[in-house]
């Protein structure tokens, strides 16, 4: 079994790692909180282990839950759902950011839109992963 994640963002690139390993996640309205007096936003989500297994191992569909935190939050934005749909599950498909900015997209079209002062973010695997029988797939794209 492959240790835990614990991953830290502090820049793009470093985003864009924590995006691919969280893309596919499951996530909970309700498992989606904003602490303005910390300036801080969380989540919990169940990804998909996607990172290969460690060197001579078997190749396991697994799941995962994991938290997921960001620090220096100012203000947060919803579109597409509403915090009060805290049954509803989402799938979350990237993290992207702009200057000032990081937005949590999901499938469907919802997305969330942070203000943050800067990139900083942590991503902490929670338990231990448990197996699964469905491999997230996509559909390709007619490049045409």
């Amino acid at each position: 079994m492959a240790d835990p994640l614990k991953l830290r963002g502090e820049d793009e690139d470093d985003l864009a790692v924590i995006s691919a390993v969280l893309q596919d996640a499951l996530v909970g309205v309700g498992e989606m909180v904003y602490f303005p007096e910390e300036a801080r936003f969380v989540l919990v989500a169940n990804r998909f282990r996607w990172e290969p297994p460690p060197a001579g191992a078997r190749q396991n569909l697994e799941r995962q839950l994991a938290g997921l935190r960001f620090d220096g939050v100012k203000s947060v934005r919803r579109r597409g759902f509403h915090p009060r749909e805290s049954e509803r599950l989402m799938v979350l498909l990237a993290i992207r950011s702009e200057p000032g900015l990081l937005y949590l997209d999901f499938a469907g079209g919802g997305s969330i839109r942070l203000e943050v002062e800067q990139i900083l973010c942590h991503l902490d695997d929670l338990g231990e992963p448990w197996p699964t029988r469905w491999r997230p797939r996509h559909p390709v794209e007619d490049a045409g």
